[in-house]
């Protein structure tokens, strides 16, 4: 289990959860996301987690906007709540920050906002399993990697290879969700399945899609 200490911050801060709404971001439990914060809006938000909780809320925008995601657009119903493990400001004023996921969250409700950014109240009953470390484990490990090494020759992704099949289930797929180049709905149903091994599959088969399709496109231009 996470330590209590930090299971309470998690809960505590879900009550008036600051949000940084952003396409295309994925944050899953026990995943480490870096950003870049440079609107005045976000740093006001980052230095008050900083003096609270350490808590900020990873959402994305209903409709892919480009950052900054304007103040009133529509939010998916689900993100992840993220603390702040990591933090460094440039000389040019901006924060380089590290989120690491603690717990999914569905928005329950929107509060008036703190200093130009965004809070909700957070709801983690239903996700409240993602607080346990024991994730559970990938069905069929081995049509995952074989899905992975062909999706990733396909896109030019290089990694050591070794090293990704070393690594054990959960951090593997979590790894895989985030870093992977999935279109922002793509993310969201990850984000939303509901469990490792559920993700697994979904990965997979999202891996496999992209796949058929660019053989697809492949067959018809040589035709």
């Amino acid at each position: 289990m996470m330590g209590e200490d930090q299971e309470t911050q998690v809960w505590r801060a879900a009550a008036a959860l600051p949000i940084f709404p952003l396409s295309g971001a994925l944050l899953l439990p026990r995943g480490q996301l870096p950003l870049n914060i440079f609107e005045p809006r976000y740093l006001n938000m980052i230095e008050d987690a900083l003096a609270g909780e350490c808590m900020i809320g990873m959402v994305q925008p209903v409709e892919p906007e480009t950052d900054p995601v304007s103040e009133t657009a529509e939010l998916f119903a689900v993100g992840c709540v993220g603390r702040i493990t990591s933090f460094s400001e440039t000389e040019d004023g901006r924060n380089l920050i590290t989120l690491s996921g603690a717990c999914r969250f569905r928005v329950a409700e929107e509060l008036d906002g703190g200093r130009g950014y965004r809070r909700v109240r957070a709801a983690l009953d239903e996700f409240a399993g993602d607080l346990d470390d024991a994730a559970g484990a990938v069905a069929n490990r081995r049509h995952l990697l074989d899905a992975v090494r062909a999706y990733f020759n396909l896109n030019g992704i290089e990694v050591e290879w070794a090293a990704l099949t070393g690594t054990a289930d959960d951090p593997l797929v979590t790894a895989l969700a985030m870093v992977c180049p999935f279109d922002p709905s793509e993310k969201q149903a990850l984000l939303e399945s509901p469990g490792l091994a559920e993700r697994a599959e979904l990965l997979t088969a999202m891996m496999e899609m992209a796949l058929r399709d660019a053989k697809g496109v492949s067959t018809a231009v040589r035709h």
